[in-house]
């Protein structure tokens, strides 16, 4: 069988990830664990031990995984945007995506929940270099760093608060159940147009 053959430890790390994030999607973040993972791709307990040390490393990794992954389709999507080849609105399905369908948001509070104190760091830390990356590209766009920066974090804000209130609230509210990513996409939108604004 494929999953038999003798792997690299970097292709071993990723097979892992990659499995616990189809686990994380199928069944949410409870059903991360590392006997699940090691079934799932045919490898030893004792294999992932010596990968993440223990289920709370798996976990981190994975929303390092996680958040690496969306990044790296982010920056192609707002230098899409900029080029005239994607929209703002793309952008913020990506980021409102991967809190919601791809599981980071829902990883997140239970890593927090859980007592896992440092459960944000590998997402923060990802964002941060996301951000560090675009931002001297967007400022030859004319726009601050500390826009890209304010922008950011009001994306993910809304993305996070999307993926784990935003369906119950926005049907409280009488509102539609895109209602955080309008929000979010007339943000971004007129975010650009103040940049072309005769100031």
């Amino acid at each position: 069988m494929a999953t038999r053959k003798r792997l690299s430890p970097e292709e071993s790390r990723l097979a892992a990830l990659e499995a616990a994030r189809g686990l994380l999607i199928e069944a949410g973040p409870q059903a991360v664990t590392l006997k699940a993972v090691s079934a799932r791709i045919g490898r030893t307990h004792a294999n992932l031990l010596h990968h993440f040390g223990s289920a709370a490393g798996l976990q981190r990794e994975l929303a390092r995984h996680l958040a690496e992954t969306v990044c790296a389709t982010i920056v192609e999507a707002v230098r899409a945007s900029r080029a005239g080849l994607g929209s703002p609105r793309e952008v913020v399905d990506l980021a409102f995506d991967a809190f919601d369908k791809e599981g980071a948001g829902a990883l997140a509070s239970w890593m927090i929940l859980t007592g896992n104190e440092d459960a944000l760091t590998p997402i923060v830390e990802t964002i941060h270099a996301l951000v560090d990356e675009i931002a001297p590209e967007e400022a030859a766009h004319g726009t601050a760093p500390r826009q890209v920066h304010e922008e950011t974090l009001a994306l993910v804000l809304m993305a996070m608060g999307d993926a784990l209130i935003g369906q119950a609230l926005s049907r409280s509210l009488g509102l539609p159940q895109t209602a955080a990513r309008d929000r979010a996409e007339r943000m971004l939108v007129n975010s650009i147009a103040d940049l072309v604004q005769p100031g």
